[in-house]
């Protein structure tokens, strides 16, 4: 929404026909400013803005360029005379518009904790020719990653006039090996028809310094990140030290993630893509299953930790006998295993189809294999093979007990699912997601990630993007559809159960008469646990 003080001077600067309209606007739909206090808490070297108000109110809000650089200059923002955005009704985003975390709320708890709405602002902090911006793709290959790269460089060149922005060549690396590649709409116009980054992306090569020193000798004002959870946490590693040298320059996230294990945002992009191509391998798996004698179809998904691609394929599929995910730990034998489960299966239907993730079963496999925890460039936790593991494992059962023949048919998919273009859902996401940030940079936020919470773009602190991993919940409904979808055992015991209930229920309590000691605790409470 449109701030009436602010739009009455940006107007006289620049009249035009589309700003008499927009000034209209801004009048009808004036707003009284909320009535907020805010404290800062510190933790470690990074600070959190909190900003508290009525009825338990919290903000978790992101960096501003305004809190280490004083008396910065503004300009009136180039879309006010845009003709396809100055007539749009309230598309200047209001400064108290906020996005709350959660939607579902009891009368008597507190309202929660709240991001600052994304979109573009009135004022902002760049003039178009001083804007320098550069691209860096992170981590693994996720669909998506192409069509995000342009509508960062279609969104700075076409809605704020930018002209220069240069590619990162191969992660972070890129920055200090000084290879670069020059962006502009003609070069980017069909790469989102392309799987993979035209960037080229790399594990590990992060150096605090020597990107920052990078980034100063360039004059690059702009920063574009677009990586997983170990990509956001160098993220802010490289804004915390930018804002020590005091720099004017943005720092801005876009999460990047085929698992979607990312929290607080509600999907990450490439996700919907990862989910449609699984079917593929799962549809593929059941015509193998249903054609041959006791037919069993394994098919091995991406998940590392989280088992989401799993879960949704599964449900979304309904060929799927048994869906087994790294958070519902399993066993193969006895009663209520694994091999039991399959041989029941078998008897019923004649063939079966299961799909495992990558992540899943970890520990057996390492208990069988006597293996010792390695890692990647990332940090990351190298995985054996779990697919191939249990397609022997089930083999040399059903052959030690000459009862039952089986045709066992192992697909992996894997890497083909994260090399295919986005699909149309999450092209249109990454498009948002893009002009999201694109549009904070603009207006000075710095050290913030562009996400989607509760289906509305919000600007989220790094810190609450890389403090945990988001996974599936076993005693959620999503997951009880599931196993009244497939109707595999639960392979829970009643331990796992409470265990897992106690971490997800959240006490309420009335706000009414809260001390402003209770209050704060209650805001830091809400923090933790959120």
């Amino acid at each position: 929404m449109i701030a009436a003080s602010d739009t009455t001077s940006c107007r006289n600067e620049r009249p035009s026909f589309c700003s008499r309209i927009s000034r209209l606007f801004a009048v009808w739909t004036k707003k009284k400013p909320a009535k907020i206090g805010a404290y800062v808490s510190r933790m470690g070297s990074s600070s959190k803005k909190i900003v508290t108000g009525d009825a338990g109110y919290v903000l978790e809000d992101v960096p501003h360029f305004s809190d280490y650089i004083p008396d910065l200059p503004t300009h009136c923002n180039p879309l006010q005379d845009h003709p396809a955005y100055c007539v749009v009704k309230q598309y200047f985003v209001h400064d108290d518009d906020t996005v709350t975390q959660k939607v579902i709320a009891h009368k008597t708890g507190p309202r929660g904790l709240h991001f600052r709405r994304a979109g573009p602002r009135q004022k902002v902090y760049f003039e178009p020719d001083e804007v320098h911006a550069c691209i860096v793709t992170c981590g693994g290959l996720c669909p998506g990653l192409n069509t995000v790269i342009r509508e960062i460089v279609c969104g700075l060149y076409h809605m704020y006039g930018v002209k220069k922005v240069l590619g990162i060549d191969g992660g972070y690396k890129g920055f200090y090996s000084r290879n670069t590649v020059p962006l502009t709409p003609k070069v980017v116009n069909d790469i989102h028809k392309r799987g993979g980054t035209i960037l080229g992306t790399s594990r590990g090569g992060h150096d605090t310094s020597k990107i920052v020193d990078s980034i100063q000798d360039r004059g690059i004002n702009q920063v574009y990140i677009i990586g997983g959870d170990g990509t956001q946490k160098g993220a802010s590693v490289i804004f915390e030290e930018i804002k020590r040298r005091g720099l004017k320059v943005a720092v801005a996230g876009i999460p990047k993630t085929i698992d979607n294990d990312i929290p607080v945002i509600d999907r990450s992009f490439g996700f919907d893509t990862a989910v449609e191509e699984a079917q593929r391998a799962i549809n593929a798996a059941h015509v193998e299953a249903e054609s041959g004698e006791n037919g069993i179809g394994l098919v091995k998904v991406m998940g590392r930790y989280s088992g989401f691609i799993a879960m949704y394929a599964t449900l979304a599929s309904r060929d799927v006998d048994c869906c087994l995910i790294p958070e519902s730990p399993f066993y193969l034998e006895g009663p209520g295993g694994l091999f039991e489960y399959i041989e029941r299966r078998l008897k019923e239907n004649g063939h079966m189809v299961i799909v495992i993730a990558e992540g899943a079963g970890q520990e057996l496999l390492c208990e069988s294999m006597h293996s010792a925890d390695k890692k990647d460039a990332s940090g990351n936790k190298l995985l054996r093979d779990v697919g191939l593991w249990l397609s022997e494992k089930i083999k040399e059962h059903f052959a030690k007990k000459n009862k039952m023949i089986i045709n066992l048919k192992f697909i992996d998919p894997t890497y083909m699912i994260r090399a295919v273009p986005s699909n149309a859902s999450d092209n249109v996401y990454c498009t948002l997601l893009a002009q999201s940030a694109v549009h904070g940079a603009m207006a000075g936020y710095t050290g913030f990630t562009s996400g989607l919470v509760n289906g509305r773009h919000s600007y989220i602190p790094f810190y609450r993007i890389t403090e945990k991993q988001n996974k599936v919940v076993i005693t959620d409904r999503m997951w009880a559809r599931l196993l009244s979808s497939t109707n595999q055992p639960s392979f829970l015991t009643a331990k796992d159960v409470i265990e897992d209930k106690r971490e997800d229920e959240a006490p309420t309590q009335s706000l009414d008469n809260l001390s402003n000691q209770d209050m704060s605790n209650l805001v830091k409470k809400e923090i933790c646990c959120n």
